[in-house]
């Protein structure tokens, strides 16, 4: 008996020590040769190419982020926001920010080298009663020296201006116009920097980000054109250019020439698709803007459809009520004076930081026109102004564009 006793004895010290060592496995397994793993948090795919957003919060919250890796005895994390390096540490990362648009990225890399990373988008958001702004247009792209805006909510509280820590020249709120006005200053070197607009007391307010270049920017205009008719590039630093060149027709002649628009005949081409490029009066390369940056060649399409709008305004559903850019209205009472049989079409861009993009066509009342349309990549949203079409937007008190996550760029008619 006592022999069998002894024996269960020697049974129980052993599972115990098969237990401890099993919980002990999952470390003592881990090797500097690993690879690295970001365990969490977890970021979510990106979205068409673009980043998704990986936190939403407001600007009285701070951003609260917890850290897993492995092996993580083996393995430093370094962490960035808008590409500078913020933090090197394994344990967590708690920041206060202001409201704006953030790209938060985070590296492991092992002792042996190896490296991962995860990258997504901070959305902080200002409080309600905050000084805030938004984007209708190309108006974060400036010019050294030339005066510029910044349209909101709420700015006639607003004292100051800075870009990456230069202060403004001459900010002053314009309340015909709602918007700030501000001239950027000459020794700002060219790059893109953080907004912040300072009120009374001190106090401190996010309004994302300007561009800042000396360079002769084409940033809306260059995408149609009809063969001998005017045609109007707007952008920044237009005074330098010397000729425009579409195809092998090279236009030096301008109607008008400013810092922010560019005038001249468009040749007379047959329908299609064009390159267009330019060059400044010092020989530099003329640049256009698109949604991935600066290019020196563009593509004009030639048509026989007739321009009815053309900028670049955003369109969010989410904006409140009385926000500029709730919807798209600039051509409410234009639609319906149409000729029935007319085609007109909305050509768009997508913003690629909103998680989603929908376009509705539709009355004043919000009913639609043509189907809600979910869209993922820039293009153009066409409808055929029949009789019944142009009843209802007259009944309904005209024609608007509603949805999220995108730009009116052109509204055509054919």
């Amino acid at each position: 008996m006592k022999k069998i006793y002894s024996i269960a004895l020697a049974l129980v010290a052993a599972a115990f020590s098969f237990t401890a060592c099993s919980e002990e496995d999952p470390f003592s397994t881990a090797s500097q040769s690993d690879d690295p793993r970001i365990i969490s948090p977890v970021f979510p795919d990106r979205e068409n190419g673009a980043l998704a957003v990986f936190a939403n919060i407001n600007r009285d919250k701070d951003l609260e982020i917890g850290l897993t890796v492995t092996p993580a005895e083996y393995t430093t994390v370094d962490w960035y926001l808008d590409g500078e390096k913020i933090l090197s540490g394994n344990d967590s990362l708690k920041r206060t920010l202001l409201a704006g648009t953030y790209t938060l990225k985070i590296v492991a890399t092992t002792v042996e080298g190896k490296s991962t990373y995860r990258e997504g988008l901070v959305k902080v958001n200002p409080l309600v009663d905050d000084p805030q702004t938004t984007t209708k247009g190309y108006e974060r792209i400036v010019a050294p020296g030339e005066k510029a805006r910044l349209y909101g909510k709420n700015l006639d509280r607003i004292k100051g201006l800075k870009l990456g820590g230069t202060a403004m020249e001459n900010v002053a709120y314009n309340a015909e116009e709602n918007c700030l006005e501000y001239t950027v200053t000459n020794s700002l070197e060219d790059g893109t920097y953080r907004a912040v607009l300072e009120g009374s007391h001190g106090a401190e307010y996010g309004a994302d980000k300007v561009t800042v270049s000396r360079s002769s920017l084409v940033t809306d205009g260059a995408d149609r054109a009809m063969a001998g008719n005017n045609w109007t590039l707007n952008g920044i630093n237009l005074d330098k250019v010397a000729s425009i060149t579409v195809g092998d027709k090279t236009i030096s002649d301008f109607s008008e020439r400013t810092a922010t628009s560019l005038t001249l005949k468009f040749p007379a081409l047959a329908v299609g698709e064009y390159t267009v490029t330019g060059k400044t009066t010092s020989g530099e390369d003329v640049a256009f803007y698109t949604a991935n940056g600066a290019v020196k060649e563009y593509k004009v399409t030639v048509s026989e459809e007739t321009t009815l709008w053309q900028g670049h305004h955003y369109v969010s559903w989410d904006k409140p009520d009385g926000d500029a850019n709730k919807m798209f209205n600039q051509l409410q009472s234009e639609i319906g004076k149409l000729p029935a049989g007319s085609t007109i079409t909305v050509h768009y861009s997508i913003e690629p930081s909103d998680s989603y993009h929908k376009i509705r066509l539709a009355t004043t009342w919000w009913n639609e026109l043509a189907p809600e349309t979910e869209v993922f990549a820039n293009g153009g949203m066409s409808l055929t102004l029949t009789q019944s079409v142009l009843d209802k937007i007259n009944a309904e008190d005209g024609f608007i564009i509603v949805g999220h996550g995108f730009y009116v760029d052109l509204v055509t008619v054919k």
